[in-house]
């Protein structure tokens, strides 16, 4: 079952708040997920990573520059729960 993202907050530097519709929440430093090259090179600007929104058509956060960011593996981040399919692999391992 995919997650969605209801509210983002930039707390400083380049961690944010999120909630999901269920409830989940909590703190995310995205600069261990995001590269920052391509889409996501402007998000280095502290300023431009501030204009983070959630997209209601996507359920995840985007930015002004096009990039966004799978909810399902901001939902891993959050609660700790595997990726759909990782519990699948295991088994298989």
């Amino acid at each position: 079952m995919l997650n969605d993202v209801v509210e983002v907050r930039p707390i400083g530097g380049y961690v944010v708040y999120l909630r999901f519709d269920d409830g989940a929440e909590g703190h995310i430093d995205l600069s261990k997920l995001i590269a920052f090259k391509g889409v996501f090179e402007p998000l280095k600007e502290q300023a431009r990573f501030e204009e983070v929104f959630v997209s209601k058509e996507l359920g995840t956060i985007c930015w002004p520059s096009g990039a966004d960011l799978d909810p399902c593996v901001l939902y891993s981040e959050v609660t700790g729960s595997p990726l759909p399919g990782e519990h699948r692999l295991a088994e298989q391992g």
